[in-house]
């Protein structure tokens, strides 16, 4: 299988399709790559070259003890990128990877990234603090990792209804894209997930996107039961400078792998990344 070295020697796996322009896509908290394969697919078809890798901690990817968080994360995405010899990379980021790539641009800068796509992202902070009030309270993320250390099964099970609001009333979410969120949190090892809570919640990434200065669509659903738009597109869009702010009426965190949702958002991915 492919993988690139991280900095402490950690293998970061990654799927690498097609050829073209290149478009990295980095998932959400507790996925892995395979979350991403029917954009992967999309944009290969359409002459684009598409890059997903497993974050580490999960998946395919090493599950060392250390470096669960977004300087590394950032770091390992780089190393992906520069095993590759990426240019001109269209970066995409759902909910944790949104802060991902975010971190990524502000910790390596611009010079490999032509624009970038920022989905449901938890950027710039979700955790509430007095400069935060829209954010969410530290007893949340307590209860996700209450949840992971207890029953994570069964609570990834739980988490994902209202991920791809499962949860709301006309739902056509299947059974099986909830088993798959299932199947591919499971793979994350607990050490790696535990960390990862800690990461997403309270990384402030403020001064990141400030030093955004590639095109960057800013795409997040006002359903959105895990990153709340309040806290993360609305803010976000003020902070990147010139970024374009798409709004998805009734769409939940995970738009992208729900029917309703799902083609509006290639339609918009494709156009923005071939504009």
């Amino acid at each position: 299988m492919p993988f690139a070295t991280a900095k402490d020697g950690t293998e970061i796996y990654f799927k690498d399709w097609g050829s073209g322009q290149p478009v990295v896509f980095s998932h959400g908290w507790p996925l892995i790559a395979d979350a991403w394969d029917p954009q992967l697919k999309l944009m290969v078809d359409n002459g684009f070259r598409g890059v997903a890798h497993d974050r580490r901690g999960g998946g395919r990817s090493g599950q060392p003890w250390d470096g669960n968080e977004l300087d590394t994360y950032a770091d390992d995405l780089a190393a992906v990128i520069e095993a590759l010899d990426l240019r001109d990379v269209v970066l995409v980021g759902h909910s944790t990877g949104g802060g991902e790539v975010t971190r990524y641009m502000g910790r390596h800068g611009t010079g490999r990234v032509a624009k970038a796509v920022l989905l449901g992202a938890i950027p710039p902070l979700m955790l509430k603090t007095e400069a935060n009030p829209e954010g969410l309270p530290i007893e949340v993320f307590d209860g996700i990792r209450e949840g992971v250390l207890t029953d994570r099964s069964q609570y990834y099970k739980d988490l994902s209804a209202p991920f791809y609001g499962a949860n709301r009333d006309g739902s056509t979410v299947s059974h099986g894209t909830r088993d798959e969120f299932w199947l591919w949190s499971m793979t994350v090892g607990i050490k790696g997930a535990y960390d990862c809570i800690k990461a997403f919640s309270e990384t402030d990434l403020t001064e990141d996107l400030k030093k955004i200065d590639v095109p960057t669509l800013i795409v997040h659903g006002d359903d959105d039961q895990i990153v709340p738009i309040v806290a993360a597109g609305d803010k976000s869009s003020q902070l990147v400078k010139g970024a374009v702010y798409k709004i998805y009426p009734g769409a939940p965190h995970g738009l992208s792998m729900v029917p309703e949702f799902a083609g509006q958002f290639n339609a918009d991915l494709l156009e923005f990344a071939r504009g």
